[in-house]
């Protein structure tokens, strides 16, 4: 028999910001997370939801939780600007807002959860201006290349001065010499660029070591496919559970993989996720449960949530799987 007590004290003390909302639309549940995040106290608990700050700010609440309560679905919202009153720093949530059942089809409420993702969105901001650096440093490095061309055919002229007249020679030589001292400032400043380009690279490598970290401490198996679902993420909860490792997953197809995971069941659940993103920008992640074979034989049950990657554009780059094994 669950212990209530265990179970109230997790939900208080947990990092994650909890609020739960009656069907008569009152705030029933605020964990500490929560209290702190939105000033929120003790007598708050009770009053209608909608006279509550948190209804609105730092994203509007009341007519997801309405859309929440017909269509007894969840809702997932990502990267929601927050900046607590008085507060320096801004940071960013993904906000989960989910029908709450006490048995199956019994609906009794609506949970919202805000996850804090600040870290990954600045990871993600970091890289993308390293990649911007990386391609200014490249449109140098272009310019440069074009700059030595015409050096070069400066120097065929020249050559072609002296073959024309010896009382040229003189003053040719000079010009050689200015064309030799441009071409060793010009290598002086590709020696610049390229320390700035092993500086970049060494930023990127961090960047890379720092998102293995995030996907190691997630504990759930993440796996990121293209359009084409090729495997182009397989992090160490993906190894864990199939044994395989990344340089033997990555760029094959996920179907084409013996690991125990039924195509037939989760293929048309990644279809589907890429057809709704094409169609519709706002488009979410889907949720599936599956039965499958872990790298030990045995059967487990696995719930995946597949959500569409898209790129800084908007268009769709593939499918990220978060799989995570359910308890027996």
């Amino acid at each position: 028999m669950p212990d209530g007590r265990i179970e109230g004290a997790a939900l208080s003390s947990g990092p994650v910001v909890q609020l739960a909302v009656d069907l008569t639309g009152r705030l029933r549940i605020a964990n500490a997370a929560a209290e702190a995040l939105f000033n929120l106290r003790p007598r708050d608990l009770g009053r209608p939801f909608q006279d509550l700050e948190v209804s609105c700010r730092p994203v509007e609440l009341r007519s997801r939780i309405e859309q929440v309560r017909k269509e007894m679905r969840p809702i997932e919202l990502h990267d929601i600007e927050w900046q607590r009153p008085g507060g320096l720093d801004v940071n960013y949530y993904d906000v989960a807002i989910v029908p709450l059942f006490a048995t199956p089809g019994d609906l009794i409420g609506v949970g919202v959860s805000f996850i804090d993702v600040t870290r990954d969105r600045r990871a993600r901001d970091e890289l993308a201006h390293a990649n911007t650096e990386l391609e200014h440093a490249y449109e140098e490095l272009q310019s440069l290349n074009e700059e030595l061309e015409t050096t070069n055919e400066e120097l065929q002229s020249a050559n072609e001065e002296l073959e024309t007249t010896n009382e040229e020679l003189q003053s040719t030589n000079e010009e050689l010499e200015t064309m030799n001292e441009e071409l060793q400032s010009t290598n002086d400043e590709l020696r610049v660029i390229n320390e700035e380009l092993r500086g970049r690279t060494e930023e990127l490598d961090q960047t890379s070591g720092f998102l293995g970290t995030v996907l190691r401490s997630l504990g759930n198996a993440v796996i990121v496919l293209n359009e084409d679902l090729k495997v182009r993420v397989w992090s160490p909860g993906a190894e864990d559970l199939w044994g395989l490792r990344p340089e033997e997953a990555e760029d094959k197809k996920l179907f084409s993989l013996d690991i125990g995971l039924p195509a037939v069941a989760v293929e048309p659940l990644l279809r589907r996720v890429l057809r709704e993103a094409a169609n519709n920008d706002t488009a979410t992640a889907l949720t599936g449960d599956v039965t499958a074979v872990n790298r030990r034989g045995k059967t487990v049950e696995l719930q995946i949530v597949a959500s569409p990657m898209r790129t800084e554009e908007g268009g769709i780059s593939g499918v990220i799987l978060v799989i995570d094994q359910r308890s027996p």
